[in-house]
């Protein structure tokens, strides 16, 4: 009992439930190596005796990080806070990253009292158009398992947060003073119980929706994070992070359909041996201008851990913070057309025009490292270019706004051209990113810093393009980018954030009907202690980074922001257990930092979620992602979803970059493919013909729905008939897997492979298996036959430099 009761006050779970009526238990091992994980000593019982009394006797006014929502109660860590304590809110400063410019914020000072009356107030800015009723809390959405959230506020558009201290004043308290700053504080009196004070007289209500009650004694903060410091009459003191979050992300403002596509497969005719940022730049013009459509979502273009080969999955990078220079279109650089030595530069892009023909007529893989080696040639020359005034102007700022979080990434870049990619085999002195070691380090490589600094800053730029491409096109959203689940044990973020992370443990998923033997993804996670500790730091870094040029943001295995399933380092992933992290916090800086960008939210919510997931996620706005060949009446005939029955906050498709095209479902391909490469458990026969019968009840729903008007066996009538009803449901964002438009068969990941199958080094084909040009897509009749099925009745163009709201 005592090593459970241990597991659970730090969040680990010593049993999971793989369906609703089987529970397993975790070894006892397990929940040891996970709490030692944590920092807790658990390894004898009078260990666990000990750890156990230790938390146990802990008392805490505050927890490290505190949320408040818009339009919701105060959490109860505020509002039970005994009557008379002294609460001051320290706003954010002034200059931090996402806030608005303006004069120092004040502080906001006040004091909890019992039983106080129930008026509404309101943030800043709140009665004026497009603002949104504000009550803090953090109780929102409860943790799965607990009972169902409350309906979801109506959507609202997010207009910008004054600063602390402009011109919107705070609530009128009841004791009749409004809160004034006076020098450098503003000072909101409620007094407790016992004190003298004129009857509460309630302010005027503004026309809307009656907001939650709040306390009259709190002053809601703006949007942000801040800190809070309270004081209680028996002299008790705690202080905290404060998350004010809006309670839900922004919404697409429309209903809209675009293409999901793996960008490094995607070759123009100047690409050089893969996809770049200028191919990105564009699709999005072309499908915003051509095609109306409203988004691109890509992969993760997170920085890769350089080696000889690469791992070329962008799911498992070395820094999620920071983008990969492999994306830069070279020539789009305008120090390009200045580098003296054009000879190098020509030659360069002949090689490069050479890897393009081999893989697109010759049947060779994507070469990530091909590709890189003669970029950063061309790179080493571009960047001995000096910069114009206004051009340093620029990189100055960049470097600035970045700061030490940039600074740890170039050095790791620059250390591992060096040491190795690896860190954990450099030289102990520099294995520590503060280390005196690593200062002198520093300051000898300081040239290859400033490199790698300058290539983070030009990549920045041309995925800036590529959003003002998308917006001049008059799409919607525009780029959709994703976040991957973790990042590679050995690459820069384990390094300049070793504190975050839990070492010796890996992310991955516990055995399913799928998967009898559970996955290990060999991500390191992030520690849910440190991240709390430090008010989210380098979670909101991380999102902020994202959300600087997006759209919108895909998060891939989204249930992670609830808990995720640790594996110990030599464990076969059934010996896991699931590690809970605080979601409403989570939730509470992903909404707060898209809020602030304007961007909407995609959850990969696939596979087995725990129950109330859906709801929390729903409740704060995040859409959802619904696969086509998943949406069946699971809890009753098991038959496909009718399209008025799906749920409309969701990106619908057809297909994702782990599962079989449309077209290699639709003929069984992937099921031969599995059985090629011994990947099936069952016999051939057995699968193909699950398969089979899993097809033909959806093809007979799209032709009872009259979808299907060229009858049984056309391929690409049916790839339409899929679309169509993908466009018949309620879902606001419809994806089409750009490969589908012209009939490619093979998936760009087989899951459960690793040498059997060229993952992630695919080029687009057509029906086939030719691989296809950016410009050959674009003039493709069957890609039009099908867009015309999405095609919007008015054309969807913007005019040169505008921007959507």
């Amino acid at each position: 009992m005592g090593l459970s009761r241990l597991a659970a006050l730090h969040g680990v779970a010593t049993s999971y439930s793989p369906s609703p009526d089987v529970t397993v238990s975790v070894p006892d091992d397990t929940v040891i190596a996970v709490l030692a994980a944590l920092g807790v000593d658990a390894g004898t019982p009078a260990d666990v005796r000990t750890c156990l009394a230790a938390a146990e006797s802990r008392s805490r006014l505050l927890p490290p990080t505190v949320v408040v929502w818009a339009g919701e109660p105060l959490p109860p860590a505020l509002a039970g806070l005994p009557p008379g304590s002294t609460v001051t809110v320290e706003p954010e400063p002034a200059e931090a990253p996402g806030h608005p410019s303006g004069r120092p914020p004040a502080p906001l000072s006040m004091r909890s009292r019992a039983a106080a009356p129930a008026w509404a107030v309101r943030l800043p800015g709140d009665g004026e158009a497009g603002s949104v009723p504000v009550s803090g809390s953090a109780a929102a959405a409860p943790l799965p398992g607990n009972a169902a959230p409350a309906p979801a506020p109506a959507d609202a558009a997010m207009g910008p947060v004054p600063a602390p201290g402009d011109s919107a004043p705070g609530p009128t308290p009841p004791d009749g003073h409004r809160a004034t700053a006076s020098g450098d504080a503003a000072t909101a009196h409620v007094p407790a119980p016992g004190d003298s004070a004129t009857a509460p007289v309630p302010p005027a209500q503004p026309p809307g929706p009656e907001p939650d009650a709040l306390p009259a004694w709190w002053i809601p903060p703006p949007y942000g994070v801040h800190r809070i410091h309270v004081r209680t009459p028996d002299h008790r003191r705690a202080t905290a992070t404060l998350v004010a979050a809006p309670a839900r992300v922004p919404q697409p403002p429309e209903r809209t359909h675009g293409f999901l596509v793996q960008l490094y497969s995607l070759l123009s005719a100047r690409s050089w041996g893969m996809g770049d940022l200028g191919d990105l730049a564009d699709l999005a013009a072309w499908a915003g201008r051509s095609i109306g459509s409203g988004f691109v979502q890509v992969n993760p273009l997170h920085a890769a851990v350089p080696g000889k080969p690469t791992d070329p999955s962008p799911y498992r990078p070395s820094s999620r913070r920071f983008p990969d220079p492999v994306h830069l279109h070279v020539e789009s650089i305008p120090e390009y057309g200045h580098v003296r030595d054009r000879a190098t530069l020509d030659d360069l892009r002949q090689e490069a025009a050479a890897l393009s023909e081999a893989v697109l007529n010759k049947g060779a893989l994507i070469d990530r490292d091909a590709v890189w080696g003669l970029k950063r040639q061309a790179l080493e020359l571009v960047v001995e270019v000096p910069l114009t005034p206004g051009r340093r102007a620029a990189y100055c700022d960049f470097l600035a706004e970045q700061g030490q979080a940039l600074e740890d990434h170039a050095l790791w870049c620059a250390l591992a051209e060096v040491h190795g990619p690896d860190w954990h085999a450099w030289p102990e002195a520099l294995r520590d990113p503060r280390s005196p070691g690593t200062a002198r380090a520093r300051a000898e490589l300081l040239d290859r810093v400033d490199f790698h600094c300058r290539l983070a800053w030009l990549t920045a730029t041309q995925l800036a393009a590529a959003q003002r491409s998308a917006e001049d096109a008059g799409m919607a959203v525009g780029i959709v980018h994703d976040l991957a689940v973790g990042v590679h044990p050995a690459g820069a973020d384990t390094w300049a954030q070793q504190d975050a992370f839990a070492h010796g443990m890996s992310v991955g998923a516990p055995p399913d009907a799928f998967n009898a033997r559970g996955q290990d993804w060999g991500l390191p996670p992030w520690r849910p202690d440190t991240l709390a500790a430090t008010g989210y730091a380098a979670y909101r870094g991380l999102l902020r980074g994202l959300l600087a040029h997006a759209g919108a943001l895909r998060i891939d295995h989204v249930m992670g922001l609830f808990r995720l399933w640790w594996v110990p380092e030599g464990r076969p992933p059934t010996d896991g257990t699931y590690v809970a992290y605080d979601a409403d916090a989570m939730l509470a800086v992903l909404v707060l930092e898209a809020h602030r960008a304007g961007t909407a939210v995609v959850g990969e919510d696939l596979g087995t979620v725990e129950p109330g997931v859906r709801e929390a996620l729903a409740r704060r706005g995040v859409l959802g992602t619904s696969v086509l060949w998943f949406e069946r009446d699971w809890e009753g005939d098991g038959r496909p979803l009718a399209p008025q029955e799906w749920r409309r906050d969701c990106l619908a498709t057809a297909t994702t970059h782990d599962l079989p095209s449309t077209a290699a479902r639709l003929t069984g391909d992937h099921v031969t493919l599995r059985h090629r490469l011994g990947l099936l458990t069952r016999s051939l026969e057995e699968e193909l013909t699950a398969d089979l019968t899993d097809t033909a009840e959806w093809l007979a729903l799209l032709a009872r729905l009259r979808m299907l008007p060229e009858g049984d066996g056309d391929e690409e009538a049916a790839v339409r008939a899929v679309h169509r009803f993908l466009l018949r449901t309620p879902a606001r964002l419809t994806g089409v897997w750009l490969p589908d438009t012209v009939g490619d068969r093979r998936p760009q990941n087989l899951p459960g492979t690793w040498d059997q199958y060229p993952n992630w080094r695919l080029p687009i084909a057509d029906a086939e298996g030719h691989p296809v040009t950016l410009e050959e897509i674009t003039a493709s009749p069957r890609l039009h036959a099908l867009m015309d099925v999405l095609r919007p009745r008015k054309p969807h163009t913007a005019p040169p430099g505008e921007r959507r709201p």
